[in-house]
């Protein structure tokens, strides 16, 4: 367990509201420990980039707590803000300044600041030192924008949508820097709308879904919580009835859509023996087999999915309510 000595970001009961009393961030909490990685993830409105703006020092929240290195990082920002990097998710450089001149114009703006060569090195960029930085494709002003945020050697590097219009080979290399930067110590926290990249890079992650954090922890902790699946197409003669015992298999779901039966399991691999050992046992083939263990797509896809169907359901119960009361 994660001591309070040990957390550098330490978010409680964290509120943003906009003006016109639009809610985009609702009592979120969560904590990081120093070298750790933590990922944001979320559809697109559920609130990550208004909750990093609020972690970076940008705006100050409508409610709750926020703590980076010990401080409030918009109230104290002379003490939080030279020993953490930002990217965010559009730069806004100069367009006529070179990348060089941009390195350095920054530079001068950051306290210990790596060699403005070193720097467009680690991304990629230097043999692009001496381009303008409106001729620089959209990847490339990503990768500037990440060396920028690292020019300071942070303590704490906030990456809002890293590898945005990077091709895979920059996504790769993208992820190897962040890795090395971890490893040196840094704590990164990341939004991202690459479940992939949440994958591979995360130790610890959050889902967002309309300002609030539906599920927390491992990914693994996460993938685990939600059920795989298995599909096929039933044999001809056969009907749904003939399966054996699906609650034996450990199946919690079932669907029959044509001929096709889809079944939801956390026991995926009982489920799958059994239904292997059953047509073997009966000579029959199971076309269109398909046996997928949970993802974090998954996980991701159902925990949206569950948001809307409780959202769609609030109408009605608010009729209900309201039409008990009018009775009274």
């Amino acid at each position: 367990m994660t001591t309070n000595a040990e957390l550098v970001i330490d978010v409680e009961g964290l509120r943003r509201t906009y003006t016109g009393g639009f809610e985009a961030v609702r009592s979120v909490s969560f904590s990081v420990a120093r070298g750790e990685l933590f990922a944001l993830l979320g559809t697109n409105g559920a609130g990550k980039t208004s909750t990093l703006e609020l972690l970076e020092g940008l705006a100050a929240p409508t409610g709750g707590s926020v703590r980076v290195l010990g401080h409030d990082p918009h109230v104290e920002r002379a003490k939080v803000r030279p020993r953490v990097g930002v990217m965010l998710q559009e730069g806004g450089f100069p367009s006529q300044l070179t990348v060089l001149e941009t390195a350095r114009m920054w530079s001068g703006c950051t306290s210990g600041a790596r060699p403005v060569g070193e720097a467009l090195e680690l991304v990629g960029l230097g043999k692009r030192h001496a381009v303008r930085v409106v001729q620089l494709s959209g990847g490339e002003r990503r990768r500037l924008d990440l060396a920028m945020a690292v020019l300071g050697r942070p303590e704490v590097l906030f990456l809002d949508e890293p590898t945005t219009g990077l091709d895979a080979e920059g996504r790769r290399e993208t992820w190897e820097l962040v890795r090395e930067l971890r490893e040196q110590g840094t704590t990164v926290l990341l939004t991202t709308h690459y479940l992939e990249e949440a994958e591979e890079l995360a130790d610890r992650l959050a889902i967002m879904h309309e300002g609030r954090i539906a599920a927390e922890g491992r990914v693994d902790e996460v993938v685990a919580a939600h059920p795989s699946r298995i599909s096929f197409e039933l044999p001809a003669g056969y009907h749904l009835g003939d399966l054996p015992p699906l609650g034996q298999l450990g199946v919690t779901e079932h669907r029959l859509t044509g001929r096709t039966v889809q079944l939801t399991t956390p026991a995926l691999q009982r489920a799958a023996t059994g239904l292997l050992v059953w047509a073997q046992g009966v000579g029959v083939e199971l076309r269109g087999l398909d046996v997928r263990s949970a993802s974090l797509e998954e996980a991701f896809l159902h925990i949206a999915r569950e948001a809307k169907e409780s959202a769609a359901a609030v109408p009605a119960a608010t009729n209900t309510t309201r039409d008990e009361v009018a009775a009274r």
